[in-house]
C-alpha cells in the first residue's frame, strides 16, 4: 500500500516519531493509524528493555509556576546529545505542563497523565525508542500555595529550584531561588533537619575528631624522637623515601615503631568530653553551612549577612516557607 506524505507527516505530528521511522510503521500497517502507533510503541518498549540497566545521567530539568501550584520534574536520559534536542525538551515541558494543571501530587501521578492520546510513560517510552536511549521521569517535587518562584539555573536545564515567601516579593524570591541553586541546602532551618542526617553528621564528627587528635598526638611522639613527620605519614610514602635514599631501612623501623606505639598511647589518652565538644561544634558549623536561613547570603550588596539577615533587610515580616531543588549533577 502506497503511504502518502500527509499521512506520515499527520502521524509524526500525533507522535513525536522521526520521519523514516513513521514511514516504516504505516508501511508494516498497511496504513492503519492505530496499528503503526502500537509498532512505534512496542518499537520504544523494546529499546527500553534491551536499555533497563543503562545510566541515565543526562536529562532535561524544568520548573514552572502557575495559579498557586508550582512543580519541578526531570526527564532523564543517557547523553547530553538527547537532552538538549529540542524535541526531548518539548516532551519534558509538555508533561510538565500536564502535571502543572492537574496540581499532580505525586510521580505515579504524572505517568498516568494523558499526553496528545497517550499516558506519559507511555510517550516518554515512545520516545526512547525514536532516539535509542533508555528515558524516565524522575525528579518530581511541587509547592502549593501564593509567592512561589521558580528559577531554571543559567538556563540550561540542568538544576532547578523553587522557593515560597509568606509575602509576595519577586525579586527576593528570585535571589533566594538562586541561592537555593548555588548553595544547596539540606534543610530550611535547624529544627527541619532530619535527624538522621543530625545523627549521621555527629557520628562523623566524632570520629574526624579522635583521628586528628590521635594523629596530632603521632606528629609530637616523631618529632620528640627526631623525626620528620612529612617522610613517614603513609607506609607508601615511607617506602618512596627509602627508595630515594631519604630514609635508611634503621630510620623507617624506628619510625614505623614510634607511629604504632604512640596511636596505641594517644587513643587510650582521648578525652571523652573534649570529644564530644568538638563534635558538636562540627555539627554546628554543618548546620550554618547547610541551613538555608543560616546560609550566607551570595547575591547581596557585599556586606556578609545571613539569608534571613538579608530578608530582614528587605521585609522584617518576609520569611521563607519553603524550597525544592533538583539537579542531575552528582554533588
Amino acid at each position: 500500500m502506497a503511504i502518502s506524505i500527509d499521512d506520515i507527516k499527520k502521524l509524526r505530528t500525533m507522535t513525536g516519531a522521526g520521519l523514516a521511522d513513521v514511514k516504516k510503521a504505516l508501511t508494516e500497517a498497511d496504513g492503519d493509524f492505530d496499528r503503526a502507533k502500537e509498532l512505534l510503541r512496542e518499537r520504544g518498549l523494546a529499546i527500553a528493555a534491551k536499555r533497563s540497566d543503562r545510566e541515565t545521567s543526562n536529562g532535561c530539568v524544568l520548573a514552572k509556576v502557575e495559579n498557586g501550584f508550582g512543580a519541578i520534574i526531570a526527564l532523564k536520559c543517557e547523553t547530553d546529545f538527547v537532552a538538549n534536542g529540542a524535541d526531548f525538551i518539548a516532551l519534558t515541558q509538555s508533561i510538565l505542563d500536564a502535571a502543572v494543571a492537574n496540581k499532580c501530587q505525586t510521580l505515579d501521578e504524572v505517568n498516568a497523565l494523558d499526553i496528545n492520546g497517550q499516558k506519559a510513560s507511555e510517550a516518554v517510552t515512545q520516545r526512547s525508542g525514536i532516539t535509542g536511549e533508555k528515558m524516565e521521569l524522575d525528579g518530581y517535587q511541587v509547592l502549593e500555595g501564593t509567592n512561589i518562584e521558580a528559577y531554571d539555573h543559567m538556563g540550561k536545564h540542568t538544576l532547578c529550584t523553587m522557593v515560597q515567601t509568606n509575602k509576595e516579593n519577586s525579586e527576593a524570591g528570585h535571589k533566594l531561588a538562586m541561592q537555593v541553586a548555588a548553595m544547596k541546602p539540606v534543610a530550611l532551618d535547624a529544627a527541619s533537619v532530619d535527624q538522621k542526617i543530625l545523627d549521621e553528621e555527629y557520628k562523623t564528627a566524632v570520629e574526624k575528631t579522635k583521628l586528628e587528635q590521635v594523629e596530632k598526638f603521632v606528629e609530637m611522639k616523631l618529632k620528640k624522637a627526631g623525626i620528620n613527620p612529612n617522610l613517614v605519614d603513609s607506609e607508601d610514602h615511607i617506602e618512596s623515601n627509602m627508595s630515594k635514599g631519604w630514609l635508611t631501612q634503621a630510620q623507617a623501623d624506628e619510625a614505623r615503631k614510634v607511629i604504632a606505639d604512640a596511636k596505641v598511647e594517644g587513643e587510650a589518652q582521648l578525652k571523652p568530653v573534649m570529644i564530644e565538644n568538638i563534635a558538636k561544634g562540627r555539627v554546628q558549623k554543618f548546620l550554618k553551612e547547610n541551613c538555608l536561613v543560616d546560609q550566607e547570603f551570595q547575591f547581596g550588596d557585599g556586606d556578609k549577612a545571613t539569608v534571613s539577615q538579608w530578608l530582614a533587610q528587605q521585609d522584617k515580616e518576609l520569611k521563607i516557607v519553603a524550597f525544592r531543588r533538583f539537579t542531575l549533577a552528582a554533588e
